[in-house]
């Protein structure tokens, strides 16, 4: 193990912040004890001398299978080394913000990071903590939409390559879609989802079997489920634009709006709002239940869609790709969540750090066997072989179409990613607040895109510099 610092547990944030915007020497590199080494192509740093670099990272031995990973970069390239430094013994990325950012403040050598989300990655970028990455790509002659499926860039310029991928999908339960008579869909449009919710929705009452589960919007979060047909666009796919104005004028918010009211109060293929929140229903004892036979959700799903000790698989399980708006729509575009794998803005060795990234985020991943890629260059047998290990920890692997799984994974790609603006949170609350009206029955969907605009308007007015 490496030898790390006692951790601070309080820090002004005037402090943090100076410290961040500061012009930070290079710190103390610590200790080197169960470190994995790396280097350049056999070679070592540009000076010739062995080079150290620090990882730091929220993800732990079990997630991450960093003693295998690192030990196949000392293989490959014996000229750098790593020290490992683990920033949460859960993997609770909250504390390794926490831990990251004290340590940015604190001076400490920092050569590689990793953000776990689009805002933690924004903020960081923001305040100086990734380096460009663009004169390294210029220079590889590569390009990030040809090697990716997800465009990491902010503001035009790439900080951050990609690690795992982890897109939202549609899981079914292909028994009852066997009894419907309904075919696993490999491309298909949410209307033809609530065609299928339509006809999977079976009886009434408290014993009634509805078609598809929305496990939000509430509280403000879960919000993916508010912009079902915005999500899925390479442009256009969030509430704000890229330069923080109002996207609410979209068509698709529209359509959102329309299909969730249609399914809702027409159709009544969808489990009611009201009971989601009244009952704090929970997403999988939803579908693992059978209380619903359909379920967008997100990937980190791999690791249960063959069933727990906690909840068990007692059904055939298949998945669908995340449905397109239009149907000339491209196919596979969805949300996505992803490691942001950064090179640190005040790193000594940025080039050997960016051939670390470059390595960890195309071979590493595969060599790492826990995720699936971001990485287009992974062979359809490399993310089988991911999926077989990640099925085999679940209790009945046998029941889950693993073609269907495989087959979506591969085709997955992200939409358009935008960084979230400060006052995100306020936005999210606003708009949850003026879609409860709209599926309660206090307004209709014209009124709530009215009210809607109107008080994101004024939050973004309120928040201008």
């Amino acid at each position: 193990m490496a030898r790390t610092k006692p951790w601070m547990t309080t820090v002004l944030a005037g402090a943090l912040v100076a410290g961040l915007l500061s012009g930070c020497g290079n710190g103390d590199a610590g200790g080197n004890g169960g470190q994995a080494a790396a280097g350049n192509d056999g070679q070592a740093g540009a000076s010739g001398d062995p080079v150290q670099l620090r990882l730091y990272t929220y993800g732990t031995e079990e997630a991450y299978n960093w003693q295998k990973t690192l030990a196949a970069y000392t293989e490959k390239k014996p000229g750098v080394s790593i020290e490992l430094v683990q920033l949460s013994e859960k993997g609770d990325t909250q504390e390794a913000f926490k831990k990251l950012d004290l340590a940015a403040a604190s001076d400490e050598q920092i050569d590689v990071l990793m953000f776990s989300d689009p805002a933690g990655y924004a903020q960081r970028v923001a305040l100086g903590m990734a380096a460009p990455l663009d004169d390294f790509i210029a220079k590889e002659g590569i390009k990030l939409e040809e090697e990716y499926k997800v465009d990491t860039r902010l503001n035009g310029k790439v900080y951050a390559l990609p690690g795992k991928f982890n897109p939202w999908y549609v899981l079914l339960n292909k028994d009852h879609l066997a009894e419907a008579g309904l075919d696993v869909p490999t491309e298909w449009t949410w209307d033809e989802f609530a065609d299928y919710a339509k006809a999977l929705t079976k009886g009434d009452g408290p014993s009634k079997r509805y078609g598809a589960y929305f496990h939000g919007p509430q509280n403000g979060g879960w919000m993916e489920f508010l912009k079902i047909a915005m999500e899925n666009q390479p442009e256009g796919a969030d509430f704000l634009k890229e330069d923080g104005t109002s996207n609410l004028d979209s068509p698709n918010f529209r359509k959102s709006l329309e299909l969730r009211v249609r399914m809702e109060k027409e159709d009544q293929s969808t489990v009611p709002y009201a009971d989601m929140i009244s009952q704090k229903l929970a997403y999988r004892n939803q579908f693992f239940n059978q209380t619903a036979s359909m379920i967008p959700i997100g990937s980190w799903m791999n690791t249960e869609i063959g069933g727990t000790d906690k909840v068990p698989l007692t059904f055939n399980v298949a998945v669908a790709p995340f449905p397109k708006t239009n149907a000339a729509d491209e196919n596979g575009l969805t949300p996505v969540t992803t490691d942001y794998v950064a090179v640190y803005g005040k790193s000594k060795h940025q080039q050997e750090a960016y051939e670390f990234v470059r390595w960890y985020t195309t071979e590493g991943q595969v060599v790492q066997g826990k995720n699936i890629p971001a990485w287009n260059g992974v062979k359809t047998e490399d993310v089988s072989a991911t999926i077989d290990t990640i099925l085999s920890g679940t209790k009945n692997p046998e029941l889950v179409d693993k073609e269907s799984l495989v087959t979506v994974m591969l085709e997955s790609k992200a939409s358009q990613i935008i960084a979230p603006a400060t006052y995100q949170s306020e936005v999210y609350k606003a708009l949850n607040e003026e879609y409860e009206k709209l599926i309660l029955g206090s307004q209709d969907i014209d009124k709530t895109i009215e009210a809607s605009k109107k008080r994101v308007d004024e939050i973004i007015a309120a928040n201008k510099n």
